[in-house]
C-alpha cells in the first residue's frame, strides 16, 4: 500500500488496485478508516475524534492532489507524496 503522506502518527495511503469511489486510507495505531475524496467524508472504519479532525482538515487542503493521486494509481503509477499537515 503506497504511503502518500504521514503526520502526527497518521499514515495516509492508497492501494494501487482499489475500487471506486476515489478514496484513501488513514491508519492511526490500530484504528483504520477509508475516506471519500469528493465529497470528503468517512466511508467506513473509525478514527479517534482528534485524528478524524486532522485527516479531514488535511484532505480539505489537498483535495485536488488526492484526486490526482487517485488517477495516477489507476494508471499503474505510484502516487506522488503529498505534503503532511504541520
Amino acid at each position: 500500500m503506497p504511503e502518500i503522506s504521514r503526520f502526527f502518527g497518521i499514515v495516509i495511503a492508497m492501494y494501487c488496485d482499489d475500487h471506486p469511489p476515489p478514496h484513501f486510507h488513514a491508519i492511526y495505531g490500530s484504528d483504520r478508516a477509508e475516506f471519500c475524496i469528493d465529497p470528503i467524508g468517512i466511508l467506513k472504519g473509525r478514527l479517534p475524534p482528534r485524528a478524524l479532525a486532522l485527516v479531514t482538515e488535511w484532505a480539505a487542503l489537498h483535495q485536488a492532489e488526492l484526486l490526482d493521486a487517485w488517477d495516477q494509481r489507476g494508471t499503474g503509477q505510484t502516487p506522488r507524496k503529498i505534503e503532511p499537515l504541520r
